[in-house]
């Protein structure tokens, strides 16, 4: 049957007479169709920026447990909370101190506060469960449920859908590279022992911030390599622990056990972040044999193997197979 439907008519949906509702819960045989035909949607377009804002943020409460079960909010506010841990602690030994005694002098001929770029050595193992966590969560999930096709028939396409989820990843990851180093600074800096001034607070913490994402970016990339080669969440997970455990391992037996060149730890995915961490504060190393590798090759590392785990996660997805 073909319905004739009127072209001034632009609504979609049919409108019935009241439906009397009988006591056994059934709708009676009066109910008419009056009227039909099409309706414009007149919400709001947000096109592919709105596209990637929402996923974002649903990507985000996905890998925080938001909007699901208490069990699953548990692993990841643990690890972010443990994130945290030290940076309460050093501030709550300042201000236990500030109130003994020559307690300033106490705290720096005991070196009790550890250096911005130095923090990182007390949650690193948070940091690698959480990197280890979160990617294979937002996307070994979408593939195995098929939920990947469905964002491709919106708006967004496979560069935009990338593009959210690792924005919504580092986002998250901030949480743990950026948010308890910023503590720490404004603790210290509440407790008079800080950076001088406005401007030196600034100049710090835009540090801690670029500290922070630099920690983020290379985990992410790392993270987004493995988990887009398997549609397994544990065994994503495992993989990228065990690749930035057997990295860190190998390349620090080479050099200290064999004593080959130093350059071989560029290959330590572990704590090549955290070394970039220290040189851009100007402070220490991750330990001595750090210190004869250039500033240069641990940047231009850096950014390499950012770049190739980034543009294997591209390939992976432009050659991926979607059914929609």
């Amino acid at each position: 049957m073909t319905a004739n439907i009127p072209a001034d008519r632009p609504a979609l949906g049919v409108v019935l007479d009241p439906v009397t509702v009988g006591s056994a819960g059934r709708e009676s045989s009066e109910a008419r169709i009056l009227d039909r035909g099409y309706r414009r949607y007149t919400g709001p377009l947000r096109g592919t920026r709105g596209a990637i804002t929402t996923l974002s943020i649903q990507t985000a409460q996905r890998a925080l447990g938001l909007r699901r079960s208490f069990w699953s909010k548990i692993f990841p506010l643990l690890a972010v909370f443990i994130a945290y841990v030290p940076a309460i602690v050093f501030v709550g030994v300042t201000v236990l101190v500030n109130d003994l005694p020559n307690g300033q002098r106490l705290l720096d001929e005991a070196e009790l506060l550890p250096p911005f770029g130095a923090y990182y050595g007390f949650i690193w193992a948070a940091i690698l469960v959480f990197v280890g966590f979160v990617a294979p969560e937002v996307l070994c999930t979408d593939r195995r449920n098929g939920m990947l096709g469905l964002y491709l028939a919106s708006p967004l396409n496979r560069n935009t859908y990338l593009l959210a989820k690792a924005l919504s990843v580092t986002g998250i990851l901030a949480l743990v590279t950026v948010g308890p180093p910023m503590l720490y600074l404004v603790g210290l800096t509440l407790n008079d022992r800080g950076p001088d001034g406005f401007g030196g607070f600034v100049g710090v913490g835009g540090k801690v911030f670029l500290a922070g994402v630099a920690v983020a970016a290379l985990q992410v990339a790392l993270s987004f390599a493995v988990a887009s080669t398997t549609t397994r969440r544990a065994a994503a997970s495992a993989a990228i622990i065990l690749i930035l455990l057997a990295s860190a391992t190998l390349s620090n037996t080479l050099v200290q056990g064999a004593d080959l060149n130093a350059n071989l730890l560029v290959f330590d995915l572990l704590f090549l972040p955290f070394e970039v961490v220290f040189r851009i504060f100007g402070e220490g190393h991750v330990d001595r044999s750090w210190r004869q590798v250039s500033t240069p090759t641990i940047y231009g590392a850096y950014v390499a193997w950012t770049v190739a785990f980034a543009t294997f996660v591209w390939l992976r997805y432009r050659r991926l197979q979607v059914t929609r």
